[in-house]
């Protein structure tokens, strides 16, 4: 089985490429690294890229906001000539709170700038000299001053709603789902794999711990504020099932803030978005997922107390069924 690790934004710089180098021993197919506010992500992938030995290494997710697309494609030709040509560059469009008060930029037509983004990249990639005259963008004789080692980088987005999961199969080299109840990941999967085939990813809630409902209750915490700050999510999984839960959370986290929001996480959103549990039932869950017809899980690592020892116990628990 493929299998990718997403080392996620509360660890440390030391911890990720800590962590990163005892997945080597693993054969991940892909090591991915996020970026939010913290860690900017182009640094960390060349660090990450010199300490492991995996196929892939990948950005989960970069907003397509807060760098032009002539920047990010000099970031992606830098970080794969680093690498030696390992790089999955993924995109997405953030949300309004990210884009809007953290960088500055108006959070407009994401699915439209998207389009012309990716497109912008490829060109420059090319090597060819861009001239590009968009609704977003403009861009008069650019080149790269360097030649990029491979003229196609893999370019992965993130998809949530309808129009951007079209837009991914339409331009994209692959898609990253996160939070996509698994009967609505096997719905569209089964509907858009019919018309084009593309790497159908998704990054999943993963919590490991020999007490299962330890477990459980940091993947409620987890999965609780993505759903109280991403109002992209919340939107979506009250589309999809889960509207009495969503609001509950919600409420609770616009009156008192995240501190007991995960209560109102009901058994079946754990059961339907997360590996959670001890390691039998994470690897039972796990398979459960890739029967949806995933090509690539992508486990997001959760520490539960100590980072070595939970880490451990992840890869561990994974490592007999990486290809």
């Amino acid at each position: 089985m493929r299998l990718a690790y997403s080392l996620g934004s509360l660890l440390s710089i030391d911890q990720i490429l800590d962590c990163a180098s005892h997945l080597s021993k693993c054969h991940p197919d892909t090591i991915w690294i996020p970026e939010t506010w913290g860690m900017e992500n182009f640094s960390m992938l060349s660090m990450v890229s010199q300490k492991v030995n995996s196929p892939k290494i990948g950005s989960s997710i970069i907003n397509i906001y807060s760098r032009s697309p002539s920047l990010m494609a000099m970031g992606a030709a830098t970080v794969d000539t680093i690498s030696n040509g390992r790089l999955v560059l993924g995109l997405g469009t953030s949300s309004m709170p990210i884009i809007e008060d953290f960088h500055g930029m108006k959070f407009e037509k994401p699915v439209s700038r998207m389009r012309e983004y990716v497109e912008i990249i490829r060109l420059v990639l090319s090597g060819k000299q861009v001239n590009y005259d968009g609704n977003f963008f403009k861009l008069k004789n650019f080149s790269l001053l360097i030649k990029p080692l491979r003229s196609h980088i893999p370019i992965y987005l993130a998809a949530v709603n309808q129009k951007m999961v079209e837009l991914t199969w339409e331009i994209a080299d692959g898609v990253i789902f996160y939070l996509r109840p698994i009967s609505e990941l096997k719905n569209t999967i089964e509907k858009m794999q019919n018309k084009k085939k593309i790497d159908v990813s998704c990054q999943l809630i993963t919590c490991v711990s020999k007490d299962s409902q330890k477990a459980i209750d940091h993947a409620k915490k987890t999965l609780s504020f993505y759903i109280s700050v991403g109002e992209i999510y919340r939107n979506f999984l009250a589309k999809n099932g889960f509207q009495n839960e969503t609001e509950e959370i919600f409420q609770e986290f616009e009156k008192s803030g995240l501190g007991h929001v995960h209560e109102f996480v009901s058994d079946s959103m754990i059961e339907s978005l997360t590996i959670c549990g001890n390691p039998q039932e994470c690897l039972t869950k796990l398979k459960k997922f890739k029967d949806t017809g995933l090509d690539l899980p992508i486990l997001q690592f959760n520490p539960i107390d100590d980072v070595k020892e939970s880490f451990s116990l992840l890869i561990s628990t994974f490592s007999e069924v990486t290809e």
